[in-house]
């Protein structure tokens, strides 16, 4: 049994169609997905740090991973990291308390927190690479930039 004329001109159309939509609706999607990571990874640092000041406010220090001369600012970056679910390693991290920046671990310092009674801000600037190519034309070099930062007052420690 022959086809008839029309029927035959519609082989492998569906694969052709397919062919042009399908990287069109796969860079859409790998575009939500990288989105949605990049709204999460804003949320969840701001969790971190709103979870950091909140036990900086308290002047403790058992978070400090050195066992011996434990140091309020190192157990407060130590919250932090234990906060951000992994995404503070993932992060190029600016710390700023109280408007000065630290730019790395080695300039930290122990006053940086403040005393009892004084107001503790942070701020910490991340800088996040982006893995696809997708939403890199809309950020510049690649990179999505964001800020977040909590305020509290401390504790009388």
């Amino acid at each position: 049994m022959k086809l008839p004329a029309f029927k035959r001109r519609q082989r492998g159309s569906a694969v052709v169609e397919m062919a042009i939509i399908a990287p069109i609706a796969f860079l859409l999607l790998i575009g939500v997905i990288e989105y949605s990571i990049l709204f999460y990874t804003t949320l969840t640092m701001q969790y971190a740090v709103r979870e950091a000041v909140r036990y900086a406010v308290t002047g403790r220090t058992d978070k400090d991973p050195a066992a011996n001369n434990q140091q309020r600012y190192l157990a407060v970056v130590q919250q932090m990291k234990n906060s951000s679910m992994g995404m503070y390693d993932s992060l190029n991290v600016a710390i700023s308390v109280n408007g000065a920046t630290y730019a790395s671990t080695s300039a930290y310092n122990a006053n940086m927190f403040g005393g009892p009674g004084d107001i503790v801000v942070l701020r910490v600037d991340c800088t996040w690479k982006l893995a696809t190519p997708v939403l890199a034309v809309f950020f510049p070099n690649g990179e999505y930039k964001f800020t977040v930062a909590a305020t509290m007052q401390n504790e009388s420690f």
